[in-house]
């Protein structure tokens, strides 16, 4: 990209001689408006991202390019990483100016040089010789010295209904076992002396009893109020 580009009909040229004007394209046909309450706050619409200029002097590139939708300019000297990867996703088609390209050395330096206009920095090393750790962990060399995959152990507890099972609900209530056993000997008490009452009977029959005298006293007493008048 030449730096003398200025207008915004040479820039449209720039792109369209370098291939790059589909993506023009591609970014002007998915504006749309954009969902939710967003679109009430200065942000109504959404696109697609388009190329990148960089540039090292600028000398009207701004310009020329800000009214083409999508496409966005940087100076090399401010580079921004939402630009340059937004979203966090690598390999943003990136234009760069002659100029631009060659600083980029004297910004960051080489593997063998440091930066000149930057005091002692320096681009970091690789750890690894090799970046395929797939390969290396899946060789031959590193799979026979692991031990055998071990499956895991599954342990499945099944749930017991308490009011089925009485381990269950001894350990929910200890005392259910005092219960059951009063429980079955009040059985067999039954089963061996069934005309016996119990107390709670007794008392139950005593009631009946008691409430029909109670209920015959007072009928008593309504006849006989009754008769005097």
């Amino acid at each position: 990209v030449d730096s003398a580009d200025r207008k915004t009909k040479q820039a449209v040229a720039v792109l369209k001689r370098l291939h790059a004007f589909s993506d023009v394209k591609r970014v002007d046909s998915s504006r749309k408006v954009r969902a939710g309450k967003g679109k009430y706050r200065n942000r109504r619409y959404v696109q697609r991202r388009g190329p990148l200029v960089v540039y090292a002097n600028d000398k009207g590139i701004a310009k020329a390019f800000r009214n083409i939708p999508g496409v966005e300019v940087a100076n090399v000297n401010r580079l921004n990483l939402l630009q340059l990867a937004p979203g966090g996703h690598l390999g943003r088609f990136i234009i760069w100016t002659e100029p631009a390209f060659q600083r980029l050395n004297k910004l960051y330096g080489t593997v063998k040089a440091k930066a000149t206009l930057k005091s002692g920095y320096r681009l970091p090393r690789p750890t690894m010789n090799n970046a395929d750790l797939d390969r290396i962990i899946n060789s031959d060399e590193v799979q026979s010295k692991l031990r055998a995959r071990e499956k895991p152990k599954r342990n499945f507890q099944l749930k017991k209904n308490p009011l089925k099972n009485l381990m269950t609900m001894l350990r929910l209530n200890p005392y259910a076992k005092t219960l059951k056993r009063k429980a079955l000997n009040y059985e067999r008490f039954r089963a061996a002396n069934p005309t016996v009452q119990t107390a709670a009977n007794k008392k139950k029959n005593i009631g009946k009893v008691h409430r029909r005298k109670v209920s015959k006293l007072r009928l008593a007493r309504l006849v006989g109020d009754w008769s005097k008048k």
